[in-house]
């Protein structure tokens, strides 16, 4: 198991197929697709399908969503991390996009936030990304004041699937920069 972050309270690691009950409790809550368009899944196959794919994008990209672990007790807790998209949207296609989804239960801790700044360090710091992205559904203020608080600006505001979407984005210039004046 490669394990590619660790924070104060996380480890950010490969996803495994071993995850397939935990990410089926994550993906079948309907609450958690709130703002995903409302279709969690019914079947723990669809979870073992995603696991698949996201392992798979580690050997296509050399990155994918990443489990994310209490660091004390192992305990999986959602994903997080950088996907590269390859997938047209908002006008841009061949992107890095940070995102994160927890279980319920793992809300509103600052889980989500320190998984992003953690991964936004991996991006810019190990993989040398000129820039990264994010989107949120409008309604979601959440994950949009998540990204935010990251680093991340809102530059746009565009419809994915009928649905109004925040379009955010930071430069490594502005990490960079934002982590100097810490």
């Amino acid at each position: 198991m490669k394990i590619f972050v660790e924070t104060e309270r996380l480890i950010l690691r490969e996803l495994l197929p071993s995850d397939d009950e935990a990410m089926f409790e994550l993906d079948s809550d309907p609450e958690v697709h709130r703002y995903l368009g409302g279709h969690p899944l019914t079947n723990i196959e669809e979870s073992r399908k995603i696991i698949a794919s996201v392992r798979r994008q580690y050997i296509d990209h050399g990155i994918g969503r990443w489990a994310m672990t209490l660091k004390a007790t192992s305990e999986f807790m959602g994903w997080t991390g950088l996907k590269f998209c390859t997938e047209l949207r908002n006008n841009h296609i061949n992107y890095y996009d940070l995102g994160y989804r927890l279980i319920r239960r793992y809300w509103g801790k600052g889980y989500a936030s320190e998984s992003a700044v953690a991964s936004l360090e991996y991006g810019f710091n190990t993989m040398n990304l000129p820039v990264i992205y994010g989107t949120a559904d409008m309604n979601n203020l959440t994950s949009r004041h998540i990204l935010e608080k990251s680093g991340l600006r809102h530059i746009e505001t565009y419809n994915h699937e009928g649905t109004p979407s925040a379009w955010l984005k930071i430069t490594k210039a502005e990490w960079t920069g934002l982590r100097s004046n810490l």
